[in-house]
């Protein structure tokens, strides 16, 4: 929509990607929708086993948060999830949690950890929000170039946000990870969208339907491999 910064992209997809995937942020996912969920107790054990006794608390922190926000509106969730997650996880590089330059973290890592960047703050509460019942068509991941410094600054860096649309042509809210208040996307000239995706495809600039099919493997499947070896099924 026009006045909002994720109605357009700056670039072609191509071009974006071309950029991503040098910044080792690869654009290949997996395809399919998700109509599974979480197998918590499961989950706790692999944490237990992986990152010791807090990182099973911390999962029943999360089992007992998400049992509590079931009944709420879809903008209360999102308001609790976001919440959350930037008071659970410490921001971290990839290289400083796994050793690792460019590592997509499971919900369960993140919290077993405690710490992450901004991907995989995006990935947890997307898979929480999947799990209270949020339609896969109003969430997206969405690559984006954050402005920082302030509004004259030229200073950009790569970032990841999480995207939720009331309907398909709405201007979406904007779950992040730098500030606490969720707002919508005409209120943040400080992100400019390169693109976004979700298990539908991938989606240029505002576009409501996808133009390319995740149908290629990628760290996407990789952490979903993951996931359901941690008890997530799909």
């Amino acid at each position: 929509m026009p006045g909002s910064p994720f109605s357009r992209s700056s670039r072609s997809l191509a071009t974006a990607c071309r950029r991503w995937a040098g910044a080792g942020l690869a654009f290949l996912f997996l395809g399919g929708v998700a109509s599974g969920g979480f197998e918590i107790e499961r989950m706790r054990q692999s944490a237990v086993q992986r990152f010791g006794v807090s990182a099973g608390e911390a999962v029943d922190g999360w089992r007992s948060a998400l049992a509590g926000w079931r009944g709420l509106s879809e903008e209360d969730q999102l308001q609790r999830v976001n919440e959350f997650f930037n008071r659970r996880i410490r921001f971290a590089d990839d290289q400083v949690v796994w050793n690792q330059s460019d590592y997509w973290a499971t919900p369960l890592e993140a919290l077993g950890r405690g710490m992450g960047d901004c991907e995989d703050f995006v990935f947890a509460k997307y898979f929480s929000l999947r799990e209270l019942g949020v339609s896969e068509s109003r969430l997206r991941m969405t690559y984006v170039r954050a402005r920082i410094g302030g509004p004259a600054s030229s200073v950009t860096q790569a970032h990841m946000v999480l995207s939720y649309y009331a309907s398909p042509d709405a201007v979406p809210l904007v779950l992040d990870n730098l500030i606490t208040t969720i707002r919508p996307a005409s209120s943040r000239p400080d992100l400019v969208p390169v693109f976004s995706f979700n298990m539908q495809g991938v989606f240029v600039g505002g576009a409501s339907q996808a133009s390319t099919p995740v149908d290629r493997l990628s760290r996407w499947r990789e952490m979903l491999m993951r996931m359901s070896a941690e008890g997530y099924t799909p």
